[in-house]
């Protein structure tokens, strides 16, 4: 029996997304680093730092988000490879989601969408009221997996001839249903 081609994934208006069989998403250890330095530069905008962005936060994780209450780290893991990473930085009431990454062999499964449903959870669990992204990648496919969780595209920018996106989602506000 031959499969049809679109077996096994999920469509997410407009984009077609297969699961990544025994994905596990885990607190950060110090052992990820290098993986996780790995991903952060194999997404560089044009292969640069941007200037408004220090990035030294990935090379002090344990610190920068570990070691602080309301912020963590996570990886995604399929068979012992680190393939995913995001990060919930703490700013009074407002989350940042930051260093939402894939490897650019899986980034057509549900990893970018498992990772930004863990830190949703952190965040709703710590009562943030609003969480904040950006991201500099396919513009189509960053908005449908964005407002998949109800974020709100704010505005776009433009650094290094790509668009900056800007999304906020508002966690007290009332779902519409």
């Amino acid at each position: 029996m031959a499969l049809a081609p679109n077996a096994g994934r999920i469509t997410i208006r407009g984009f077609m997304e297969r699961p990544a069989e025994n994905l596990h998403v885990r607190t950060y250890q110090p052992a990820d680093q290098a993986a996780v330095t790995h991903l952060f530069e194999n997404g560089l905008l044009a292969g640069q730092v941007d200037p408004y962005d220090t990035a030294a936060d990935v090379e002090i994780i344990a610190d920068e988000y570990l070691g602080r209450p309301q912020s963590h780290f996570w990886v995604a893991e399929v068979e012992g490879r680190i393939v995913g990473m995001v990060g919930v930085a703490n700013e009074e009431q407002t989350a940042e989601v930051r260093r939402l990454r894939v490897d650019k062999a899986w980034q057509d499964t549900n990893i970018a969408a498992k990772l930004l449903e863990t830190a949703l959870a952190h965040c709703k669990h710590h009562g943030f009221l609003k969480i904040r992204l950006d991201t500099r990648f396919d513009p189509s496919t960053a908005r449908d997996l964005f407002d998949r969780f109800g974020f709100q595209h704010t505005r776009t920018k433009e650094r290094h001839g790509k668009e900056l996106l800007e999304f906020y989602l508002d966690l007290y506000r009332k779902e519409e249903g």
